[in-house]
């Protein structure tokens, strides 16, 4: 993954790519790749104990967002005014789905990925309603729109679909979707190594990117990880809802 993020800097600092080639390479993750990544981990076959942890899976990722968004409201009454919505953003939103999916689908395999593709529900539900309104203005309707139709959210519903009935789908679509997610890994990691490219090194050392770090990255999934390992959730469920909070 890291040798991926050197590339991604690599050509960015190079300038042999474009700001443009970036967000055209963010799209195109966004659109296609990740959803044909979340669409086939549901490849698995229905039982009472896949229900059962897929449901548990929703529930943890539910209750980690209600932490975040009370911490959102408390922490940062100190940061100046203009910081005030970008910090809170971060503190409510990870970057589970662009970022975390790969990193548990190169780890944990199509398993670790089904509950991850469940998991990001209600973080994707968050970033389109109160993240988004900390830093812009849309209309209900337009914010209610964008999580009923974010590419993520409608490939878990196709996959469901799928997981239910499993109806038997031309071998050229599985082929052409397998193939499409497994360029998730490579092109999202290339991706932040040109967004981190972008970014002076003193931002990263500056107090507020260091106190936000360590409340999203560090404080957050440890208290996670220190629950679930007391109330004996399943190992794997633990690993993919730690990973994907921090």
């Amino acid at each position: 993954l890291f040798v991926y993020m050197a590339i991604g800097y690599g050509l960015r600092k190079g300038k042999i790519l474009k700001a443009e080639a970036r967000d055209a390479f963010t799209e195109f993750v966004i659109l296609v790749t990740l959803p044909c990544m979340i669409f086939e981990s549901f490849q698995i076959t229905l039982t009472v104990e896949t229900l059962q942890k897929g449901l548990l899976s929703l529930f943890v990722a539910s209750s980690v967002e209600v932490l975040s968004l009370i911490i959102s409201n408390v922490a940062f009454r100190f940061c100046k005014k203009d910081e005030i919505p970008i910090m809170r953003y971060g503190t409510l939103v990870s970057n589970s789905g662009f970022a975390g999916l790969p990193v548990i689908e190169n780890g944990y395999g199509l398993d670790g990925l089904f509950y991850a593709s469940l998991y990001i529900i209600p973080t994707r539900i968050l970033m389109w309603s109160a993240g988004i309104s900390l830093i812009t203005t849309a209309p209900r309707w337009e914010r209610i729109k964008r999580v009923l139709f974010n590419p993520g959210i409608i490939a878990v519903e196709l996959g469901l679909l799928r997981m239910l009935f499993e109806p038997d789908l031309p071998l050229v679509a599985v082929s052409a979707i397998h193939a499409l997610g497994e360029c998730t890994t490579p092109l999202a990691m290339i991706i932040v190594g040109m967004i981190l490219a972008e970014i002076p090194l003193k931002n990263f050392l500056s107090g507020k990117a260091l106190l936000l770090s360590a409340i999203r990255q560090l404080f957050m999934p440890l208290v996670l990880l220190l629950s679930l390992r007391g109330l004996h959730i399943d190992p794997l469920l633990t690993a993919v809802a730690t990973i994907l909070t921090g």
